[in-house]
């Protein structure tokens, strides 16, 4: 840590407005981790499904409609939608990663 980074973080740890609302960062971040988590953990039922059902593992369709939703969403929220759409642009192509190497696995295993 280079000088000004460690007095900039005395001078963060002395100031209790600034620490609370990094208190409320943290809170949140912690919040979105288990989120994504708990998505995660049904998308995952979702491949094995899919897999099983020989559906493919991705769904261009749905994935525009979230996305045109998911914006509108961050519009209402004043949340700058180019944002959301590449956050969940990433999240989406993940699951769809995680998808396919489901399908692998399970044809791998018949």
């Amino acid at each position: 840590m280079s000088e000004q980074d460690h007095r900039s973080t005395e001078t963060a740890g002395d100031d209790p407005v600034l620490a609370a609302y990094r208190q409320s960062i943290d809170n949140i971040d912690a919040a979105l981790i288990h989120m994504l988590a708990e998505r995660f953990k049904v998308t995952q039922k979702v491949g094995e499904y899919k897999a099983t059902a020989e559906l493919p593992p991705a769904d261009p369709s749905r994935e525009e409609r979230q996305i045109a939703r998911l914006r509108r969403l961050a519009e209402a929220a004043e949340l700058d939608p180019e944002f959301s759409e590449k956050f969940l642009r990433f999240v989406i192509d993940e699951v769809i990663h995680h998808h396919e190497r489901i399908r692998e696995r399970e044809h791998r295993d018949r």
